[in-house]
């Protein structure tokens, strides 16, 4: 299968008639290799606009709910970002090409050194793989100017919303009673902000089915 010619079809025909204008991560995306983050059997899908099975019945993300979601973060090149439930990698990988640095964290050790090892291999080396809970997020390297959730929640912690830095953004689907509605939170003095910015749907993850929250 030529994979370059189906990652350049998904861009051209899933992300840029859907409201993805920001270049660097049209770049990206037509850049790291998606085929790279899905098990054997569903290379020949990997750019599919569906949610392809991972192991532990976790799930790597569509693309153009990927792709939306890290626009809707407007990232910078100087930004500290963090990625909570990082499976095997692909939504950091594409992250990383927009953002200085990404923490990305994991609670399958499977999945965490799988993510590890693409990456690498990949010569992505901005991306560091934790493994933890994923409803903690990553307070050691806290605070993060931007936080991206890799799948959906029934709501946000509140342990995660306040890792934001001053003017840091957070996006989420945020998926109630069937219903997924994609989010953007800013921090701005101690406060928070929150807007609704696209209709998404997309697997939960785990954990974060019902939590102790900050409720949109």
């Amino acid at each position: 299968m030529d994979f370059a010619a189906a990652r350049r079809n998904m861009v051209d025909c899933q992300i840029l008639p859907n409201r993805v204008t920001d270049q660097r991560l049209i770049e990206a995306l037509g850049t790291v290799p998606r085929e790279a983050f899905v098990p054997t059997e569903f290379k020949g899908v990997a750019y599919v606009d569906e949610a392809i099975p991972l192991s532990g019945g976790r799930y790597l993300m569509e693309p153009l709910v990927t792709a939306r979601l890290i626009q809707a973060a407007e990232p910078k090149a100087q930004d500290l970002a963090l990625v909570i439930g990082c499976g095997t990698g692909y939504g950091a990988a594409v992250l990383s090409h927009l953002a200085g640095t990404v923490v990305a964290v994991e609670s399958d050790g499977g999945l965490a050194k799988e993510a590890n090892q693409i990456l690498s291999g990949l010569g992505m080396d901005t991306v560091a793989v934790m493994e933890g809970h994923l409803e903690k997020g990553y307070r050691k390297q806290a605070p993060y100017d931007v936080i991206f959730f890799n799948g959906a929640v029934a709501d946000v912690p509140e342990a995660i919303s306040s890792q934001l830095a001053e003017g840091g953004r957070l996006v989420a689907v945020v998926s109630k009673d069937g219903l997924g509605k994609a989010r953007l939170l800013t921090w701005h003095h101690d406060q928070v902000s929150s807007r609704e910015v696209f209709d998404a749907g997309t697997p939960l993850l785990p954990g974060f089915e019902r939590s102790e929250s900050f409720v949109f």
